[in-house]
């Protein structure tokens, strides 16, 4: 199992998305394969304070990642009530799994959970299955 944690080089391309900006896959990718790393700088909770960044993500209870760096194409994975990604922490390092095959041309997105939406969105999901709703 030890090889589904290396990221394979899947083509990943920044386009114009619901949310603005969102990540597509180019080719397909399987269920279960590691599609990408999320990469950034590591900060504290008082670093995060003054920062008030949007691209953060625990590893720990004291240590996150800061996102926000032009390499992390990550940081425009988007949220969806139903994701077809989901994030897994190993060693501190933030990893995005493919849950199901995803198809050319479709947006990676995984759930950011509640703690996310009351802190940047005012509890509010704003991912097409709940604006449909």
């Amino acid at each position: 199992m030890k090889q589904r944690f290396m990221p394979a080089p899947f083509r990943l391309a920044v386009h114009r998305s619901h949310s603005g900006r969102g990540l597509f896959a180019e080719e397909r990718i399987r269920k279960g394969s590691c599609v990408i790393e999320y990469i950034g700088r590591p900060a504290t909770p008082r670093q995060m304070k003054l920062n008030r960044g949007k691209y953060l993500f625990w590893t720990s209870d004291t240590t996150m990642i800061d996102g926000n760096i032009p390499a992390n194409v990550a940081r425009f994975i988007n949220h969806s009530c139903a994701p077809n990604c989901e994030i897994e922490i190993r060693r501190r390092r933030i990893y995005v799994i493919a849950l199901r095959a995803i198809e050319p041309g479709e947006e990676l997105s995984y759930d950011y959970g509640q703690e996310y939406f009351d802190m940047h969105l005012a509890g509010r999901c704003r991912c097409p299955k709940c604006s449909e709703a």
